[in-house]
């Protein structure tokens, strides 16, 4: 009975769990695949104002679209046993526990979580707006804002990424990844954006 009652368990947990896009480097495919991550989204779009071009842009350079990531631990004992992760960071965004608690604080949204994709583009689209804003960041510049993003305001306001060229490299990864997605995203946005389009395929 209790292997049974373990096996349900498991069985429950796995069904929860969503899987990684099969085509990460095409937003129209990913789209595709995942309907409900287009609605988020095009919602936080419509919200924040941040496209989601760069919105995945992130999540694929955080995570991997991988639902519960964390960061790796750290090892001790000449390298062999893990220790502590490196930080909070955890779900698809990789935020850190204070960051999302001020989220959740200055949206009004409490019951939110970092491993839900909806609530997670959400939170990018809320924290980008927010830098865009207080650091004159243009809204369109992936790179810029994922500098921001990875440093936090005052780490950005401070120059601190200047001193990480490893930094500044993965800025420019993110602003391809956004570039190729914006471009792709042209030539799927209408059929997608047609409410018939998700019924009949």
């Amino acid at each position: 009975m209790r292997i049974l009652k373990l096996f349900l368990v498991v069985l429950i947990l796995s069904s929860c769990v969503t899987s990684p896009p099969k085509s990460p480097n095409n937003i129209c495919e990913i789209f595709d695949e995942k309907r409900s991550w287009y609605r988020a989204s095009i919602k936080t779009y419509k919200r924040w104002d941040i496209a989601p071009s760069i919105t995945m842009a992130f999540i694929k350079q955080e995570s991997g679209f991988q639902q519960g990531a964390k960061p790796e631990r750290e090892r001790i004992l000449f390298g062999l046993i893990p220790w502590k992760r490196k930080s909070s960071a955890y779900g698809y965004a990789q935020v850190v526990d204070g960051t999302w608690d001020l989220y959740k604080k200055e949206t009004g949204r409490r019951f939110v979580s970092r491993t839900n994709f909806a609530d997670s583009v959400d939170f990018i689209g809320w924290y980008n707006k927010r830098n865009s804003k207080n650091l004159g960041i243009p809204i369109d510049n992936a790179r810029l804002l994922y500098l921001a993003y990875h440093e936090g305001p005052g780490g950005f306001k401070r120059g601190s990424y200047k001193s990480k060229p490893w930094l500044t490299d993965v800025g420019d990864k993110v602003q391809r990844s956004a570039d190729r997605y914006r471009q792709q995203f042209r030539g799927c946005k209408n059929r997608l954006r047609n409410p018939f389009y998700f019924l009949f395929n």
